[in-house]
């Protein structure tokens, strides 16, 4: 149905190629060459989660999945991400077949995505809202920076994509998308990228968790305030007579999260996620591509693959005060 147009070029990043390219090297140096044990790209980490915030404030933290990320052998690469410009109920397939970077046009693998609409489990994003999408849209200029990286600057030798918008659904219906995914992620042809950032803190997020008493309550919960016991000692540079800043609660916050993923147990995160009612706008799509994660390591060595290990964590801001706002990012990649 033609091109998606960048519409968030020149606003959320930068619009011209060549100072585009720069920033990119730019945030990818900055991320060491090895990462634990292993160099990058990380042998076999063919699945990351990375944010989708303005490069100015998610690029330096996105470079860390990016760079560990391995497409030597990719033949395809699914990017999965939330919506945020429609309510959408399970899974939505692009009805485009390419789409626009700066850099170049990335095109869309119709075979594959038609493949996933003969399920009938997937609807198709309206085209307005496609472009209006920025989940999907901030991870294109990165992964083109890295397949060519990897396959050299000839654009027609690059993997084609296969954009999936993940909506609201229950845990067993992140279950079900994941069994229909888990194919796909077995075969080593097929790398993935999970879009999301993590914590949304402040009044406009309708989320603004603080500890008191032993607990962490959210004044701006529906219906009733929500609070969740947490252990004191979980937090870091404690002011003994006002209880830790805002910014520690949301670091314990996002850890919970984070530990809850790296357990690869898909119930797991999604409980944490609901008792925590942390704002994580791609917890969706992290919860179908951990179920599809689980399904392909069962019955497998047992050797820890399959399980993200994150790599970075920053906020957009140092919470202090109630009236302020800021969001997390962090990144991490599993090894398949």
């Amino acid at each position: 149905m033609g091109t998606r147009e960048a519409s968030h070029a020149g606003s959320w990043y930068e619009e011209d190629p060549i100072q585009l390219s720069s920033q990119l090297d730019e945030f990818l140096e900055r991320v060491p060459n090895t990462l634990g044990e292993s160099s990058v790209p990380i042998p076999g980490a063919r699945v990351i989660i990375a944010p989708h915030a303005g490069y100015s404030y998610s690029g330096p933290c996105g470079a860390w999945a990016y760079k560990a990320l391995d497409l030597r052998a990719a033949k395809r690469v699914f990017v999965l991400g939330p919506s945020h410009t429609y309510y959408l109920k399970g899974c939505a397939l692009t009805t485009f077949d390419k789409y626009e970077t700066p850099f170049g046009d990335l095109v869309v693998d119709n075979t594959v995505t038609e493949e996933l609409r003969e399920t009938g489990r997937f609807s198709n994003m309206p085209p307005r809202r496609d472009v209006e999408e920025h989940s999907l849209e901030m991870h294109l200029p990165y992964l083109w920076k890295r397949l060519e990286q990897t396959f050299g600057s000839d654009s027609s030798k690059f993997p084609p994509i296969i954009p999936i918008l993940v909506g609201d659904g229950s845990v067993e219906q992140e279950k079900s998308f994941g069994e229909l995914l888990a194919p796909y992620l077995r075969d080593p042809d097929n790398a993935f990228v999970v879009s999301s950032d993590f914590c949304h803190w402040g009044s406009r997020f309708s989320y603004r968790p603080q500890f008191s008493n032993g607990v962490i309550r959210n004044p701006d919960a529906r219906g009733s305030v929500s609070t969740l016991e947490v252990q004191s000692d979980w937090f870091e540079n404690t002011n003994s007579s006002e209880g830790p800043p805002i910014h520690e609660v949301i670091r314990v916050l996002d850890e919970m999260a984070m530990d809850a993923v790296k357990t690869g147990v898909h119930s797991d995160f999604y409980k944490t996620v609901q008792e925590t009612q942390n704002t994580i706008c791609g917890r969706h799509p992290i919860g179908v591509m951990m179920a599809a994660l689980e399904m392909v390591a069962k019955g497998g060595p047992g050797n820890g693959k399959g399980k993200f290990e994150f790599v970075q964590y920053q906020r957009s801001n140092l919470v202090k005060r109630a009236n302020d706002f800021s969001v997390s990012y962090a990144s991490a990649y599993a090894i398949i």
